[in-house]
């Protein structure tokens, strides 16, 4: 083609179009679909006081950030107002229950082993009944680290728990051994669209932190976050419907679509 529209004519025939990209990424790991399997098959066979939950941390910022708003037509434009102070984090750890939507969760500068230990002593508190926990979670390091698989009962990891090669091999003398009933399921790696608890960051972002106003009130700003989540504390059918859980049995069910029950998974 020798001229801009015949190039247009051809690019139409060929059902060709000028799109804008979108970041994405595929997950490297390559027990994907067995780790997925294994979270799927052990939620369908909970028994009698048994809990299934999926963990995260998540880290807001003082400042707000941007979002499409609605505003007056014409010229004016929603503002994300910036406070003069430097750009403060906050860090969230919870888990989000299959079954009834409540979210337990913590708040603190960071969560170091200490910290990520007492959270996870109060999500057993919040399930007194439960004899087992199954916690879904992603890879970061520290969930494995051998002071915070002291704490719990005994793991029998099916996959290898990539943690620094520095670090020790057994807990520390000092480090209680709690026997708290937490069962761990590893996401996985670089997969985070595999967790619920993803679109409750999703809502908290959508609800508090697009556009703030409190970029100059700092304590109002976690006192606002943590109301939030509070609300979801006792339960809530509305958030298991929105992060894909009105209907626990058919997490990850693609992953067996396949014929005779041979586990695949669409991508």
């Amino acid at each position: 083609m020798k001229t801009l529209p015949g190039l247009c004519q051809l690019l139409k025939r060929v059902k060709i179009c000028w799109k804008r990209a979108r970041q994405h990424v595929h997950s490297p790991d390559v027990y994907y679909v067995e780790k997925l399997c294994s979270i799927r098959i052990n939620l369908l066979a909970l028994g009698y006081g048994m809990e299934f939950v999926f963990q995260d941390e998540f880290t807001f910022y003082r400042q707000p950030s941007l979002a499409n708003a609605y505003a007056v037509a014409g010229k004016t434009q929603p503002l994300a107002e910036l406070g003069w102070k430097g750009n403060y984090f906050w860090r969230i750890a919870a888990t989000l229950s299959v079954f009834t939507g409540s979210v337990v969760f913590d708040m603190a500068r960071q969560f170091d082993l200490a910290r990520l230990t007492k959270f996870y002593q109060k999500v057993v508190r919040t399930f007194p009944n439960a004899s087992v926990i199954c916690m879904a979670q992603d890879n970061w390091p520290v969930h494995f680290h051998p002071n915070i698989m002291g704490a719990l009962i005994p793991q029998k990891p099916k996959w290898p728990l990539h943690v620094p090669g520095n670090w020790p091999t057994t807990p520390d003398s000092k480090v209680k051994h709690l026997e708290l009933p937490i069962q761990l399921f590893p996401l996985p790696t670089y997969a985070s669209w595999c967790n619920p608890i993803e679109k409750l960051w999703k809502l908290l972002k959508q609800e508090v932190l697009h556009l703030h106003g409190y970029a100059d009130d700092w304590d109002a700003l976690k006192f606002t976050v943590e109301n939030f989540l509070t609300e979801f504390s006792t339960g809530s059918n509305e958030l298991l419907k929105y992060v894909g859980l009105a209907d626990p049995t058919r997490i990850y069910h693609s992953i067996f679509d396949a014929p005779a029950g041979i586990p695949m998974l669409r991508y």
